[in-house]
Formats: C-alpha cells, structure tokens, sequence
C-alpha cells in the first residue's frame, strides 16, 4: 500500500498526517519521496506514536537535507545536532509560543524543523502552523506583483541578542545560549518559490521580519500587520494536538 494511502488532512490547506508509518527504521526512497511531496503540498506533515532514539531521529532528518545547526537552544546532550526546547511547569516564559518562520534570520535558511515531543502538558501545548502558499494564493493580482519585488530584512539580534527578548528574561534557566554569535541580518525576497512544488510563498513572519528593505519602519509596519493578519485567518491555519 502506497504511504499516501494512509494519510489525514488536518485542515482545507494545510497540515497531513500519515498514519501507521513508524520512523524509528529506515526509509526507503518510496516513502521519503510521499513524504517530500506531502511537505511540498500540504506544509507541514505529522507523524503520531513514535520512539525514536536520537540516532534515528538524525537518521530521519539527513533523509531529507543537511542538519542546520540551531545555535541559541540548549542542545540534547551528546547531540548537537538536536536542539531541546524546554518549558517546566514553573517557567511562564513560552519559547516560541508566538508566529515565527524557523531560521529565517540566516542567510540561507533551513529548508524545515523537525519536532519530536517527548513530554507534553496534561492540557494546552498544542503548535499551530499557517501555508504561507496559500496565503500569497489568496492576495490580489496587484499585491503579489508589488510583493514579488520587495525584499525584507530578517534579524534574531531582538530575540538571541545581548539585548534580546530572551537575554532580559529571569527565567530562562540557560535554555537561550550564545547571544555572541547570533549572525548579521539577512535580506530575503518576501515572495519564495517552493524548489519541490513551484508554489510561490509569501516570506515573512512577525518573529524575525523586523522590516521591508528600502522602507521606512512605519511604512514596513502598516504592510507587514496587513499581511500577518491575512495570514492569520483560521482557514490558513491548523492545530496539532500532540496528546
């Protein structure tokens, strides 16, 4: 049976979970494939009930691209391949609790994240993720022409930084690392092209987007808030419960 065969979608536009796949062992070049096709379709991919060790988790990830490094997180011990995002239950400070594109600070970007919850609250914790395609699909002929000329510039100095968000929390516990190599700021088209699908996809998030380039901040602020909110609408979203 084909993997695509045993698959749910999670909403109209976004999210697909495949269903009794185990990815502890190794993949063949079949299931690798579906599963780089349904990231390109649907943007995300889940996978319920899974025990990986470390190892296979790395081995997962390689099968798809080169491992960027995250260079701000406490990193799984003897792996520093896996980054390890912490809350305990006396730490109000939610780490990447608010919209954000994952490393897209760096000037060459990480092509996707792989999480794996090894504990989960009792109630809350869910993750949510929006089709950033579908987004710029559903923008006017004009904005996505005006759009696919800009550029923005992308920044973890207000967040990683000696001066940073999470520098100025008591209560990171030494989950946030290494402020001193957070990189220079990088300048990104604000429309992308999906290198599997071809999809055009509408490049900027409130975590990292700090303005459009050649704007002014207020100028950037009344585009980038317009598009935010597009993006958030619920149909462009999805909801992952994890328990």
């Amino acid at each position: 049976m084909n993997l695509l065969d045993r698959t749910r979608t999670h909403s109209r536009y976004v999210g697909l979970e495949f269903k009794d796949v185990d990815l502890s062992s190794p993949l063949s070049e079949e299931e690798t494939e579906a599963i780089r096709s349904a990231l390109a379709q649907y943007g995300v991919v889940f996978f319920r009930d899974q025990h990986m060790s470390p190892e296979s988790q790395l081995r997962f990830a390689r099968q798809f691209a080169p491992i960027d490094l995250n260079r701000f997180f406490k990193p799984v011990d003897g792996y520093p391949e896996i980054a390890e995002v912490l809350k305990e239950p006396h730490q109000t400070s939610n780490i990447g609790g608010g919209w954000h594109t994952d490393h897209s600070y760096d000037e060459v970007p990480a092509m996707g994240s792989i999480l794996l919850a090894r504990e989960v609250p009792p109630e809350g914790g869910d993750t949510l993720f929006i089709n950033m395609a579908s987004v710029f699909e559903s923008l006017s002929m004009g904005l996505q022409r005006t759009l696919e000329g800009l550029h923005a510039i992308h920044s973890a100095k207000h967040v990683f930084g000696h001066d940073g968000r999470w520098a100025r929390r008591a209560d990171t516990d030494g989950r946030i690392l290494n402020p001193d190599v957070v990189p220079d700021d990088a300048k990104h088209p604000m429309v992308i092209k999906h290198p599997t699908s071809g999809r055009k996809i509408l490049y900027v998030n409130p975590g990292f987007t700090v303005r459009i380039d050649g704007w002014t901040e207020a100028e950037s602020k009344a585009l980038l808030e317009y598009l935010y909110k597009e993006a958030m609408r619920p149909e462009f979203q999805c909801r992952f419960q994890w328990a």
